[in-house]
């Protein structure tokens, strides 16, 4: 997975760093949607030499290139999610957790059901949905 990033690092202009490594790893090895209070506990940890400034800063860059992508929670917390791929999100309302979820099968009735809409002047680009809820 670290490889593929740094190809996308250099086909989206940008150096690849020390910085920008480890600040992707750190939201992959997080899992669940980390906040950027979680990345830089984690990197003060296994990186104590990069900066709070510069996870910042890597972070918008990131997202920026859509590298990253912010997931906002409930409680309007941004966070940051690895996967790319189009998926929605599950969100614990009582633990916070976010659980990616896949179905295609949704994403195509919410595209005819847009289509039978006619809603003029508007193109579907991408679905992203945020379920509320309480996993038991």
């Amino acid at each position: 997975m670290i490889d593929s990033f740094r190809d996308q690092l250099k086909l989206n202009g940008l150096k690849v760093t020390p910085q920008r490594i480890a600040i992707y790893e750190a939201v992959v090895k997080l899992k669940n949607h980390p906040t950027a209070e979680n990345i830089i506990d984690y990197i003060k940890k296994n990186h104590p030499n990069i900066s709070v400034g510069t996870v910042y800063k890597v972070l918008d860059s990131l997202v920026e290139k859509n590298l990253l992508k912010k997931v906002k929670n409930e409680k309007d917390i941004m966070r940051y999610d690895a996967v790319l791929s189009s998926h929605h999100h599950l969100y614990c309302s009582e633990t916070d957790r976010i659980e990616d979820y896949e179905d295609t099968h949704l994403d195509q009735l919410i595209q005819e059901y847009f289509k039978r809409k006619k809603i003029k002047n508007f193109k579907i680009q991408d679905i992203k949905l945020q379920i509320t809820g309480k996993f038991n």
